[in-house]
C-alpha cells in the first residue's frame, strides 16, 4: 500500500453499505436510550418509606447518568460514521490521516469510522 492510492469505487461502495448498516443499528440504539431517559419518570415511589425512596432516587439518578453517558457515546459514534460516509463521497475513505497509507480492509471492517492505521494509532499513543 503506497501513498496516493485509494480504495476502488466498488470497495468504497462495500464500505458504504457496511457503514449504513452500522448507522441504522446505532440510530435504533440511540433512540432506545433516549426513550429510556424520557420514560424514566413513570415509576413513582410515593408509597415507599422515606429511606427506601431516597436510596431508590439515588440509584435512579446514577442509572440516568449512565444512560445519558451511553447515549452521548452512541451519538458520537453516529457522527463518526456519518463523517466516514463523507470521506467515502470525497474518495478519501480508508486513507490514514497520519501516514497517508491505506488502512487495511480488515481494520476498516472492524472499525469502519477509523481514520488511523494501527501503526499510526500506536505511535500516537
Amino acid at each position: 500500500m503506497s501513498k496516493g492510492k485509494r480504495y476502488s469505487d466498488e470497495e468504497l461502495e462495500e464500505f458504504r453499505t457496511l457503514i449504513l448498516e452500522k448507522l441504522t443499528i446505532a440510530e435504533q440504539d440511540y433512540n432506545l436510550l433516549k426513550s429510556t431517559l424520557v420514560d424514566r419518570d413513570g415509576n413513582d415511589t410515593i408509597d415507599s418509606s422515606p429511606v427506601y425512596k431516597t436510596l431508590e432516587e439515588g440509584g435512579a439518578a446514577l442509572s440516568r447518568e449512565e444512560t445519558n453517558r451511553l447515549a452521548q457515546r452512541q451519538l458520537q459514534f453516529m457522527q463518526s460514521l456519518k463523517a466516514a460516509l463523507k470521506r467515502i463521497e470525497n474518495k478519501t475513505y480508508g486513507i490514514c490521516r497520519i501516514t497517508g497509507e491505506l488502512i487495511p480492509k480488515k481494520r476498516l471492517r472492524a472499525v469502519p469510522h477509523s481514520t488511523l492505521s494501527i501503526e499510526a494509532k500506536k505511535k500516537k499513543e
